[in-house]
């Protein structure tokens, strides 16, 4: 069963452009027209800090100080930055990567001490923090739930090929500090290690973290036989070193796809999670069946008719969370205990997220220019369009054209939630129109 249609419909100065049905003909011209009206609206605009860094989220709302998104998370930064390679601004993606090679310095003395078993993966604040202030590259003192081997994954991966397409150029001194990760990974043994993973909950063995570490530790060993000087870099390190790691996290996921989760603790089981779509793009480490199996999946159990939920049973925006919950509790730490916060969800109302529908479109979008199937083209414009559906309307507390991070319901209807607009949802969006574009120009 595929995703539902759209609850709302195109912007008008959208639909002017674009035809709302997936069985008529799109040209290239159209959506490049849409593409270009969106960057005159400012959809695709992305505020730097003066590090270079994104902040996750800019808002208006008088209380959005209070959610935290003003910070630089690694995670989102890395999606972010990738987004702008693949488009053409390489330049801002390589300062984006040098600010984070920079804070990730002032870590180093965290992974050396998990290396060298000074700290244990249980001591969560103990490990390399994720989120932290971009504008001084510091720390913030609050707990957080820092035990996300995913974002790690992410910073490696980017990184690695960033340097692999000669767009970075690395130092001696940063191939000793990214040399400390794959030692770390194997410190804490990621294939099963519990961590907070993408949404940074309950910690759990994630197939989504766990894949992501295998596409950086793949990207890093290239590195090390393309460049024989950073193997003796710091504590050191080889491709064979890396392939052994990889080789444990691949076994893994054989074990654990197509599910996210797979533990005896029934709390710790999850058959479909959206983060599992980053596996198959960008990082690519599925082979293509179980990618399609992963796509049926997320549209078959989490879409719904304003965007796709991350799992069933998300109780983070669930229905009436600005009446329910304080703005300063609405995106605190709750890797420890989620119980509160899940007793209020009531069942079939976890949010829609607008991450996914340019996600699936981009998967589409590549398994049609390698296979050039009319029902993956077809794929990639009906999710392409639920996306585009999925930007703020003028009626909108935050005006049109914006990104939201997920829909909610209040008071019986869904509107967009209070982290709007979202640079990560951006970056997707952008992306899924360059994905359209190359698909009909083949």
């Amino acid at each position: 069963m595929p995703a539902p249609a759209p609850a709302q419909t195109l912007l008008p100065e959208i639909a002017a452009i674009l035809p709302a049905s997936i069985n008529d003909t799109w040209t290239h011209g159209q959506v490049k027209a849409v593409e270009d009206l969106l960057i005159e609206q400012g959809t695709f605009h992305f505020p730097r800090l003066e590090t270079g860094l994104f902040a996750a989220a800019t808002s208006v709302a008088d209380d959005f100080h209070l959610t935290g998104y003003q910070n630089v998370w690694v995670r989102d930064n890395v999606h972010v930055a990738h987004g702008h390679f693949l488009w053409g601004e390489q330049a801002i993606a390589v300062q984006d990567v040098q600010a984070l090679l920079a804070f990730f310095a002032t870590q180093k003395q965290r992974l050396a001490n998990m290396i060298e078993g000074r700290t244990t993966p249980d001591q969560i604040q103990q490990r390399p923090h994720i989120r932290f202030n971009g504008r001084t590259l510091t720390e913030n003192s609050e707990s957080w739930s820092h035990a996300q081997n995913d974002a790690l994954g992410y910073f490696l991966w980017l990184t690695s090929k960033l340097a692999t397409t000669g767009q970075l150029e690395l130092s001696i001194e940063q191939a000793a500090l990214l040399n400390e990760f794959p030692h770390y990974f194997q410190a804490i043994d990621y294939t099963t290690d519990e961590d907070s993973g993408h949404w940074e909950e309950e910690r759990k063995v994630e197939a989504s973290s766990i894949g992501v570490v295998v596409a950086a530790l793949k990207l890093w060993a290239v590195i090390l036989d393309e460049h024989p000087q950073f193997r003796t870099a710091g504590r050191g390190a080889t491709s064979e070193f890396c392939s052994q790691l990889v080789h444990r996290g691949e076994d893994a996921l054989a074990r654990i796809l197509p599910y996210e989760c797979r533990q005896e603790n029934s709390r710790k089981v999850r058959a479909v999670d959206a983060a599992l779509l980053f596996l198959i793009w960008p990082l690519q480490v599925t082979t293509e069946p179980m990618a399609r199996t992963i796509v049926a999946n997320v549209t078959e159990q989490l879409a719904g008719p304003y965007g796709i939920r991350r799992y069933l049973g998300d109780s983070y925006w669930c229905a009436d969370y600005r009446t329910l919950v304080s703005a300063e509790k609405r995106s605190t730490d709750y890797s420890e205990d989620q119980s509160a916060r899940d007793q209020l969800l009531k069942k079939g109302f976890e949010a829609q997220w607008c991450l996914f529908d340019p996600i699936i479109s981009i998967i589409a979008g590549e398994w049609y220019r390698t296979h050039g199937q009319p029902e993956d083209l077809a794929l990639q414009k009906f999710h392409l369009l639920r996306a585009l559906t999925q930007l703020t309307l003028p009626e909108s507390r935050f005006g049109p054209y914006k990104c939201p991070e997920s829909y909610f319901c209040e008071a019986g209807s869904y509107i967009p939630n209070d982290i709007t607009p979202l640079l990560w949802t951006q970056a997707n969006l952008r992306l899924a129109l360059v994905g359209m574009l190359q698909s009909l120009s083949s």
